[in-house]
């Protein structure tokens, strides 16, 4: 990949987002006095906190692509560095953990990337990277299931492997759409004991996009168009 190429994918931006998942809004109304969205207020994500470089569009979604599905490993040095910038300095973390493989899957394509992802932000802020959890069911892929479907989908497909008793994780993936696998890794990890579980990701599914689309009668990518038009109006991620 050239250094053009490299060079063009932008940091997501909003002017309304929750402050504790980072879904963006198009207006301030789904969040409350202390800037929580719905989903969060009712303790629906497993995580505590998320941040994503930018939007899964683009020249964004087209490197993650090359690097993901065509086995570019190299590309996890310079996407790493994207990791860094959504990541903010004054966190603080006693672990990193990468999104867990099934086996089967790791072994189709070769590597884990987001374990690759995840070892570059290690070895950057100097905090030790550990398969603390593993995937133990190889799901169906999520893509057009429905956000109760992706819920169920995912039941029981995480188990803690390692101690997490108190500590605090930083959970590193690829791509988040609507969050609902993230959610039972991070609430595996919880139930595990960690303390706090942050999660990072390179991009995610900006559902300000969808309602654009609904509104407008706009096209957009048939990945982008995720879960239904209210959860788009929304923001919701589960």
């Amino acid at each position: 990949m050239c250094g053009s190429c490299l060079s063009k994918p932008v940091a997501i931006s909003a002017d309304y987002y929750c402050v504790a998942c980072r879904t963006p809004f198009l207006n301030p109304y789904p969040l409350d006095e202390q800037g929580l969205c719905g989903l969060c207020r009712r303790g629906l994500t497993g995580f505590d906190a998320a941040y994503s470089f930018g939007s899964y569009e683009g020249e964004l979604r087209e490197l993650i692509h090359v690097f993901k599905y065509g086995g570019v490993e190299t590309l996890a040095g310079p996407l790493g560095r994207l990791l860094l910038v959504a990541l903010p300095r004054e966190q603080r973390f006693d672990v990193i953990v990468p999104m867990p493989l099934h086996w089967r899957k790791k072994w189709r394509r070769g590597f884990n990337q987001s374990e690759l992802l995840a070892r570059e932000v290690s070895r950057r802020w100097s905090v030790p990277l550990k398969r603390l959890v593993s995937r133990i069911k190889n799901t169906p892929a999520q893509a057009g299931l429905t956000n109760a479907k992706r819920r169920d989908n995912v039941s029981g497909a995480f188990r803690a492997r390692g101690v997490v008793k108190g500590m605090r994780v930083l959970l590193v993936d690829d791509v988040m759409t609507t969050g609902a696998t993230a959610s039972a890794c991070a609430a595996t990890l919880k139930r595990a004991g960690a303390a706090h579980v942050t999660l990072l990701t390179l991009a995610r599914v900006d559902r300000r996009l969808v309602a654009a689309a609904g509104r407008d009668r706009v096209s957009v990518p048939e990945s982008t168009v995720l879960g239904s038009f209210e959860d788009a109006k929304s923001g919701s991620i589960a």
